[in-house]
């Protein structure tokens, strides 16, 4: 990586989903050009307001950035310390950051604001009115790509087209990469730029209830924050990636990385995560090959939220899926409420729903079954669950929430058939035999023999005495037959036309 020498005799390090101190590509590029650093943090009212007017004032986003910002802060502090700076610091500020931070450029004498890409329309909106306003004030801001190993226009066909079909570009991504991709950049050589903050810019994060938001249940849930945390889970996440195959699939099980908030916020950089799984990968470890896949995915959705911008507007990533006519008036809400609730008479649904709404997280295979159930079963419009999925989701990245909604409802890229519908009860036999998952969320059911469990509504009357479990009482009956619903959504989607 050859840079310029010194550019900038000020600059201003912009935080945003990078929150680690560590192989910051940002960060290096504005300590190697700058000849001091200053570094930001904006809780930005754009975002948060719609929470609040939404009632959602216990966010365990909010709370997880919080308490990653404070491990950010001693990051810094430890890291201008070790090259003999005092007094080194996060400045964290709460406003709109389109006007917050030209105007904090300003106030510091900033030549140059440093920041990492994020392409969530809300985002690139946000950047062009910021990139405008510093233009106006003789500011430039450069950004650089982070939080992905390929972005944008990286990996493209032989026809220098954008890829909608996951295997191809697949193929393209590992012939495209090299040793340097996975390089990370040596952001403590450059250390000695960050500046001591200014005794009218104290540094530090200010208490969750100064931004409107209140603490949720995420140290109860013994979630971890900050890059701290992400080494953590990364650590052991390792001891049992062997068997990342075998056991993702499994809800009852830990099989997952547990990383996807981190990813998310970039408390953890994924070249580390994508640099080690390659290299396990070309040992042939089957675990490590399945879990980069994943990473692979991540980019791939990425790269179609930049590419196909539409599909972060609310729309069909293929147009012609537009014309389906989802359930509507009264009955379609009562039955997306119980939905939300875990109410629906499926117990592996509604298992999965109260796992995230009781921990803001939800495994990935019961993110496709209750997807699937929402738009196949019950005939909802797919953006009803994705926005409730934004919503509740500690780790809800735009790119990969709609990217798994379109593939549920099958109108996205690369998506399941619509004539592939999930069945409840069998996808609740398959990944949970034992019946693990359901009795840990739905205590009302524990009892129940584990056969009866997937299927309780067909349990013998005494099974469900035994079990203390009156059907309508305990534990509603089905909203919908499967069978029957089956028959309706194929119906539905014969308005789409074969290609």
């Amino acid at each position: 990586m050859s840079h310029p020498s010194k550019s900038y005799d000020t600059g201003l390090m912009w935080f945003r989903r990078d929150l680690r101190a560590e192989d910051n590509a940002a960060l290096y590029h504005a300590l190697k050009r700058c000849r001091r650093v200053w570094c930001v943090f904006v809780f930005d009212t754009a975002i948060l307001e719609p929470l609040r007017s939404r009632g959602l004032t216990a966010d365990r986003r909010v709370e997880f950035i919080h308490e990653s910002l404070v491990d950010l802060d001693e990051q810094l502090r430890a890291l201008g310390r070790s090259r003999g700076v005092e007094g080194v610091g996060l400045i964290v500020r709460h406003g709109a950051a389109a006007q917050t931070i030209p105007h904090l450029a300003a106030q510091l004498g900033a030549q140059a604001v440093f920041a990492n890409h994020d392409d969530d329309p809300y985002a690139k909106a946000r950047d062009a009115q910021v990139r405008g306003a510093l233009a106006h004030a003789g500011t430039v801001l450069q950004t650089f790509k982070d939080h992905v190993i390929f972005e944008r226009h990286e990996v493209l066909t032989a026809n220098g087209r954008p890829f909608t079909v996951f295997t191809p570009y697949k193929n393209a991504w590992y012939k495209a990469l090299t040793d340097d991709h996975l390089s990370a950049y040596p952001v403590e050589r450059y250390a000695d730029a960050l500046a001591a903050c200014p005794p009218d810019f104290p540094p530090g994060v200010p208490p969750l209830q100064d931004l409107g938001f209140a603490r949720t249940n995420l140290r109860e849930l013994k979630v971890r924050t900050g890059s701290r945390g992400a080494r953590a889970l990364f650590e052991d996440f390792l001891s049992r990636i062997e068997r990342y195959h075998l056991a993702r699939d499994y809800p009852a099980v830990k099989g997952p990385s547990y990383l996807s908030v981190h990813l998310r916020f970039g408390t953890i950089s994924i070249r580390t995560l994508a640099g080690v799984a390659y290299g396990l990968h070309r040992q042939g470890m089957a675990g490590a090959t399945a879990w980069l896949n994943e990473l692979i995915w991540r980019d791939f959705y990425h790269q179609i939220l930049a590419n196909f911008p539409h599909v972060g507007e609310g729309k069909a990533f293929k147009p012609e899926y537009d014309a389906i006519r989802w359930e509507r008036g009264r009955h379609a809400e009562a039955l997306f409420a119980a939905w939300c609730a875990g109410h629906t008479g499926y117990p592996l649904v509604d298992a999965a729903m109260q796992q995230l709404n009781q921990t803001g997280y939800m495994h990935n295979r019961l993110r496709m079954v209750v997807a699937s159930f929402l738009t196949k079963d019950l005939g909802l419009d797919w953006r009803w669950g994705e926005q409730y999925f934004a919503d509740r989701l500690i780790d809800f990245d735009l790119a990969a929430n709609n990217g798994g909604w379109q593939w549920a409802a099958s109108s996205g890229c690369d998506a399941q058939p619509y004539f592939r519908i999930f069945n409840p009860v069998k996808q609740s036999e398959k990944f949970d035999p034992e019946g693990k998952f359901i009795r840990r969320y739905l205590p009302a059911l524990a009892a129940l023999p584990t056969p009866a469990l997937h299927a309780p509504w067909q349990a013998s009357p005494a099974d469900l005495q035994a079990a203390a479990v009156v059907i309508g009482r305990d534990y509603p009956a089905p909203i919908v037959d499967h069978a029957e619903a089956r028959a309706r959504t194929l119906a539905r989607y014969a308005v789409i036309k074969p290609a």
